[in-house]
């Protein structure tokens, strides 16, 4: 299978340490880090994803909001400029080496400019500042 991501997911992903929007949220989000970590694909996809299905039917949820989508625009910059050797039009796997990479990048804050103004970014900043440490996303295949 893969695993449907929008672009500021792949950045958030980075510094995930079980905490999110609702109890669902969580749970679904604590899947696809599994999945994620055995080696799953990942699919960059416009709009809502994978993480963001159990808010779709709550209200109005923010996934669909300017805000997000310029998010993720600048997230897949950001991440196209890192990545150069992956072509992101295509599903492709995350290896430890990548996401290493990615953790380096985030921490210095060069694939951080979509995270401008993300109620998160307090939270990443901290898991960022400690090494990751309470991370969920390890890879243990691929």
């Amino acid at each position: 299978m893969t695993v449907k991501l929008r672009a500021h997911h792949l950045l958030c992903m980075l510094t995930y340490v079980g905490r999110g929007y609702t109890p669902a949220f969580t749970a679904n989000y604590d899947t696809i880090i599994v999945r994620l970590g055995a080696g799953e694909t990942i699919e960059l996809v416009a709009g809502p994803d994978d993480v963001c299905a159990p808010l779709l039917g709550i209200g109005q949820p923010h996934c669909h909001n300017d805000s997000v989508v310029e998010r993720d625009r600048l997230a897949r910059l950001a991440v196209a400029d890192l990545l150069v050797d992956i072509d992101l039009a295509k599903p492709f796997h995350l290896d430890q080496t990548t996401l290493m990479a990615l953790r380096v990048a985030f921490s210095t804050g060069q694939i951080r400019p979509a995270c401008a103004g993300c109620e998160w970014s307090e939270l990443c900043d901290s898991v960022a500042q400690s090494g990751y440490a309470g991370a969920s996303l390890a890879m243990t295949a691929c």
